[in-house]
């Protein structure tokens, strides 16, 4: 089940769902199902000229391509055709363990080329940090891109049951209370460590 506008805004009153900052202008933001959430300062580049290729087995080179810049409130970000950057939303998000969040772009952005993300939409029940975005910029002009401008939606889902273990005390989580965009840690995953 899908939360409605009502449902969202009880849940974030009562600290359900936790977002930070929550500025007085949030309301504005709400959807009929979902809330905008604004694009953050800090993005992590791709240096595609220093490695031949990414080994998903090597931790060191996936990080090692990632250069994390922070952009000033007032300086746009600019998306060249093609571009694929990492990026964190501007709110911390909280969810309890009995909703999921689900992250989609915006269609003003999506009619300009900028997807929001690839493969990674669901923010499971227990996640804590910065909402990270796999920003692409699939049309044919740069995309000036400015941190506080809403970027997202999330819409949120209730779960049957609460989960038994959430995100953040998951033994093997990667991404929880990230505050920036981190590299891929799929090396982390048991089928490709110790091979």
């Amino acid at each position: 089940m899908i939360l409605s506008d009502r449902d969202i805004r009880r849940a974030i009153e009562a600290g359900v769902i936790k977002i930070d900052p929550l500025d007085d202008d949030w309301q504005a933001r709400l959807g009929s199902c979902s809330i905008d959430f604004r694009l953050g300062n800090r993005f992590g580049v791709f240096n595609y000229t220093a490695y031949p290729y990414v080994d998903a087995r090597d931790r060191a080179s996936a990080e090692a391509m990632v250069r994390h810049i922070e952009v000033d409130d007032d300086h746009p970000f600019v998306m060249h055709p093609g571009e694929f950057v990492l990026a964190t939303t501007r709110e911390w998000l909280e969810l309890p363990d009995y909703l999921l969040g689900r992250i989609e772009g915006r269609s003003s952005l999506g009619r300009l080329g900028i997807i929001v993300h690839g493969t990674a939409s669901i923010f499971d029940p227990g996640w804590i940090g910065n909402p990270t975005m796999e920003l692409g910029n699939l049309g044919r002009l740069p995309v000036a891109l400015y941190p506080g401008m809403r970027i997202c939606a999330f819409t949120f889902e209730e779960l049957t049951s609460p989960v038994e273990v959430p995100y953040h005390k998951k033994v093997g989580n990667k991404y929880a209370g990230q505050r920036r965009p981190e590299a891929s840690r799929l090396s982390q995953d048991e089928e490709l460590r110790n091979k």
